[in-house]
């Protein structure tokens, strides 16, 4: 049997990648990596949301291929169950996906204006009101897993595929110092200091490649 690939771009910049490279590190996957370069133009594209479609994450596993991040989460979801990428409660189940279903096509004033960008830091950053709102959004979102599930991730003791796609949230708010209230601080803490989420920080700031595009203040 082939070994699974996962096809990504820039671990630097790119909040989409690390959803799915996360999912597949946590379904316990055994995959090798397929980099695409920045440089490349439809990947740059996507990366300067330029572009109607995203392609990366692909992941090719037992000649089946997805390039959706979700339709990625619910693949290996349904592989690896033991992994509990989603809950086993069908009442969590659904919650989980609705959140993910908003992070999967919400916040655009959030990802315009607070570009991923992991080797950057950027204090006193002045974040505008619909940036804010977006914020103010997510907060309640996580404020409201915290007080159903109990923590310590959003729907309970281990990592879900909520939790992979909010990741790049909390990558967003250390680069741009946002402040926020302690749950929502100690959630970011959590989330970037998993090995999985510390193994692709190392390497997105070892990155040679830069986007100047990304360094500027919106």
């Amino acid at each position: 049997m082939a070994k699974a690939v996962l096809t990504i771009s820039s671990k630097n910049y790119s909040s989409w990648c690390l959803r799915g490279w996360l999912m597949a590190k946590w379904a316990g996957l055994d995959f090798d990596e397929q980099i695409v370069s920045a440089d490349d133009p439809s990947v740059r594209a996507e990366l300067l949301l330029q572009s109607s479609s995203i392609l990366v994450p692909t992941l090719v596993h037992d000649d089946v291929t997805i390039w959706d991040t979700l339709a990625i989460g619910e693949y290996l979801n349904e592989k690896f169950p033991k992994a509990g990428l989603l809950p086993k409660d069908a009442a969590a189940r659904a919650h989980c996906r609705a959140i993910c279903g908003e992070m999967h096509s919400g916040f655009g004033a959030l990802r315009s204006a607070l570009p991923v960008n992991l080797k950057s830091t950027k204090p006193g950053f002045v974040v505008w009101s619909a940036a804010q709102t977006d914020i103010d959004r997510i907060l309640k979102i996580w404020a409201a897993c915290f007080e159903r599930y109990g923590g310590p991730f959003l729907f309970g003791e281990k990592p879900t595929i909520a939790d992979a796609m909010y990741a790049p949230v909390c990558t967003r708010f250390r680069t741009y110092c946002v402040e926020l209230p302690a749950d929502g601080d100690a959630y970011c803490d959590r989330v970037m200091n998993l090995p999985t989420m510390v193994e692709w920080i190392e390497a997105a700031k070892a990155e040679p490649e830069d986007m100047p595009e990304l360094d500027a203040e919106f």
